[in-house]
């Protein structure tokens, strides 16, 4: 299965491409560059977090709404990374002792499907 993601790097950088072997119980991934093919190794410790989304372009003009409601995805929590972004959605997978968690956005018509978000890039996390 090929996921389109978009990985947001502690030091502020992004590289889109396609994944097809993340595990998040496991260290490290590939990804196939989006545009050029290369493949990369990544380590997961040096994530923010991993965006899976609907297409590369997105819609720039489109602003996220943190208020909708979605129901089936588990407890509403917000997410407040080191750098400053705060994203609110849904999980059942949250646990201090995990590397990371996947959440779920509240805004399903955002370009962003899911997130897996690395615990270490986080200065906040409060169910809601």
């Amino acid at each position: 299965m090929n996921n389109k993601v978009v990985l947001n790097f502690n030091s502020g950088n992004i590289l889109k491409g396609i994944i097809e072997d993340f595990f998040p119980n496991k260290d490290f991934f590939h990804i196939k560059e989006y545009g050029t093919g290369k493949t990369f190794e990544i380590d997961i410790s040096k994530l923010k977090g991993i965006f899976f989304v609907k297409t590369f372009e997105g819609d720039k003009k489109y602003t996220e709404r943190q208020d909708k409601e979605r129901r089936g995805l588990g407890k509403k929590i917000e997410v407040k990374f080191k750098d400053g972004e705060s994203i609110v959605g849904y999980t059942t997978g949250y646990s201090r002792d995990r590397r990371g968690f996947f959440l779920f956005p509240s805004d399903s018509d955002w370009n962003t499907e899911k997130i897996f978000v690395v615990i270490d890039a986080t200065d906040k996390i409060a169910f809601i």
